[in-house]
Parts: structure tokens; sequence; C-alpha cells
């Protein structure tokens, strides 16, 4: 193959290894943006039933109870 000949071919190798490249990074960068766009939005709860709160304060009030018996077992 003569010498211009090879030259182009391997510039236009270089030339879409940059794109394939540019391309990558594009679409890295926009997945971290939304990724960011969702942490500024917070995290949105969706309204439970009142079952689900019955069991959370059920929790809750169990956990309590184990944190009262630790509490009372430690002298100070």
């Amino acid at each position: 193959m003569s010498e211009p000949a090879t030259t182009i071919i391997l510039a236009s190798f270089g030339l879409i290894g940059l794109a394939v490249a540019a391309l990558a990074m594009l679409k890295g960068w926009q997945g971290w943006l939304e990724v960011r766009r969702l942490e500024l939005a917070g995290t949105r709860r969706e309204p439970r039933g009142e079952a689900a709160d019955l069991i959370e304060m059920a929790d809750l009030r169990e956990r309590v109870r184990k944190l009262e018996s630790i509490a009372a077992v430690i002298d100070l």
C-alpha cells in the first residue's frame, strides 16, 4: 500500500475511535445528570394505607420497648 493511503486509513480509524469515545462519554454524562436530577428532586413517598401506618407504629413501639429494657439494665 502507498504511504498516503496508509496515513488516510490510520487517520480514519483514529477519527472513528475518537467519535466512539466521545459518544460513550456523552452517554455517561447524560446518565450522571439524570442521577443528579433525581437526587435533587428527592424521594417522593407514595401514599400508604392506614394498615401500613399501624404496622410501622407497632414496629417503632417494639423498638422503644427494647431500648428501654436495655437502658434499665445499664446502671450509670
